[in-house]
C-alpha cells in the first residue's frame, strides 16, 4: 500500500498507520521519487527475528527487493530509507550492521533503469519489543510516497 504524506507530516503519519493492516511479507510496493522518472519496485522478502545480538539489544533484519523500474538511475541508502516500528509505536532507523539472516543490502545502493539489488537491512530493537510495521522510503526515507507493510 502506498501514502502519500508531505515530507513534514511523513512521521506523524508513519506513527498512526502502524498496525494499519496494509499489507505483509511478499507484497510489492511501487514508490514514486521527487526526481521525474524515479520510481523503484520495493518487496519485503523476509523478517529474520532474531537475527543476532548487540549487548543489551537484539537485531532484526529486514530483507528486501529493490527494483528500478523507472527511467533514470536510482542511488539512495536502504537503511535510511527503511524504519521498523514496534507495536508502542517506536520508531527504529536501519543501521548498517551484519546479522545472522544473510548479506545486508550495501550502504548506498546504485541501481541502472532495470536493475536490481536484495539482501537485509538491519535495525537494533530492544529485547519486549514487538514488531508491529517496515517502512521504506525514497530520498534517505524523506520521499513523499511510503511503502508500509504490517507484520503478524
Amino acid at each position: 500500500m502506498r501514502h502519500r504524506p508531505g515530507r513534514l507530516l511523513g512521521v506523524l503519519v508513519a506513527v498512526l498507520l502502524v498496525g494499519a493492516g496494509t499489507g505483509g511479507s511478499g507484497e510489492t510496493v511501487s514508490l514514486d521519487g521527487d526526481r521525474p522518472g524515479e520510481r523503484l519496485d520495493v518487496t519485503l522478502t523476509r523478517v529474520v527475528d532474531p537475527a543476532g545480538r548487540a549487548g543489551a539489544e537484539r537485531l532484526v533484519a529486514v530483507g528486501l527487493r529493490l527494483e528500478n523500474t523507472g527511467t533514470v538511475p536510482y542511488e539512495d541508502s536502504p537503511a535510511a530509507a527503511a524504519h521498523l516500528f514496534d507495536a508502542e509505536g517506536r520508531r527504529f532507523a536501519g543501521v548498517d550492521a551484519p546479522t545472522d539472516a544473510g548479506e545486508s543490502l550495501p550502504g548506498t545502493v546504485r541501481l541502472a533503469p532495470g536493475g536490481s539489488a536484495s539482501g537485509f537491512v538491519t535495525f537494533r530493537v530492544p529485547e519486549g519489543a514487538r514488531l508491529a510495521a517496515v517502512q521504506f522510503a525514497l530520498e534517505a526515507g524523506l520521499g513523499d510516497d511510503v511503502g508500509h507493510w504490517s507484520l503478524p
